[in-house]
């Protein structure tokens, strides 16, 4: 299972009263990360992967420790730990670069591809799905996910 990997630079501005990286900054990290990862990693060239539109369902943060500014960048590790029919979750740990680095944020967001054209959400197509299954790590050491296909999360009862 590969993961993404994302240096994300910490602005000076990120910082708040308290002399750390406001939490909901961390959001704007998350979603550097994800948008690199989402559209500048998507498969072929010129293809319409991901570039249809997507919404955010659902965000969950655990801040682990205080990040203050500094002018080297943290690392935004994300990879994929469910895939359905039309959401899918992305995982992630902001931290040092180092092997073993400091862990300040762990994190996922439940993602659901739209068509912002009909306005409305829409299925994961099989190009995408095949790119994403290459960052897949459910927790359960089968590659392809191991889960029941046939059981939709709640985000699919939005697509018809």
């Amino acid at each position: 299972m590969a993961r993404h990997i994302y240096r994300c630079p910490l602005r000076w501005s990120d910082m708040d009263a308290f002399g750390h990286v406001n939490n909901v900054v961390f959001l704007r990290y998350l979603e550097e990360a994800r948008i690199d990862f989402m559209f500048r990693l998507a498969p072929g060239d010129g293809s319409p992967s991901f570039s249809g539109g997507s919404v955010v369902a659902r965000h969950e943060i655990d801040y682990v420790r205080p990040l203050v500014h500094r002018h080297e960048p943290v690392v935004i590790e994300s990879w994929v730990t469910k895939i359905s029919a039309a959401s899918l979750t992305i995982a992630y740990e902001v931290k040092e670069a180092d092997e073993g680095g400091t862990v300040y944020v762990r994190a996922s967001t439940v993602v659901v591809p739209f068509n912002l054209a009909e306005q409305r959400p829409r299925r994961i197509s099989a190009e995408e799905k095949s790119f994403l299954q290459l960052y897949l790590d459910d927790g359960t050491g089968s590659p392809a996910g191991g889960g029941d296909p046939s059981k939709d999360s709640p985000e699919d009862a939005l697509v018809a």
